[in-house]
């Protein structure tokens, strides 16, 4: 199963659990119910921030949502700090250059240049790809965890 489609059955199963609506949850998160109704029908993915919102909503981990890890425990995560400085972090702590990312990922040279200045965020798909090159999990890549 696709990482869109285990999205959207781990949402749907998290909302029936919580007896929500597409509506009430994104009144609860302060999104639009369209972008709600597009995960849940496995059309779209979430962006990085209300991938984040969604996992913190469900005190669950952001690869919880995504079909990761199939382990559903209630916690808490730090704020996040904003991606680019993440990357800079993940970089330096993984002691690799942005070029050498791009090409052991295939990664796009402006992708990783836009979240290093700080104008995009990764998608869910890239913030998956991030955490398997460095064989952790997608909250470490947020810097949501130790």
């Amino acid at each position: 199963m696709d990482i869109l489609s285990k999205l959207s059955e781990r949402l749907k199963d998290l909302m029936e659990e919580q007896e929500l609506n597409n509506s009430a949850l994104a009144d609860k998160l302060n999104i639009e119910q369209s972008e709600i109704s597009k995960y849940v029908r496995a059309v779209r993915m979430p962006a990085a921030t209300t991938l984040v919102k969604l996992a913190d909503y469900f005190k669950c981990t952001t690869d919880y949502l995504l079909g990761l890890s199939d382990i559903l425990d209630d916690r808490s995560f730090k704020q996040r700090p904003p991606f680019n400085e993440q990357l800079s972090f993940l970089l330096k702590h993984f002691q690799i250059s942005k070029y050498r990312l791009e090409k052991d990922t295939g990664l796009s040279e402006m992708a990783v240049n836009n979240w290093h200045k700080g104008k995009y965020e990764p998608t869910a798909e890239s913030l998956v790809r991030l955490a398997k090159y460095f064989d952790c999990s997608v909250d470490f890549i947020l810097g949501r965890e130790v």
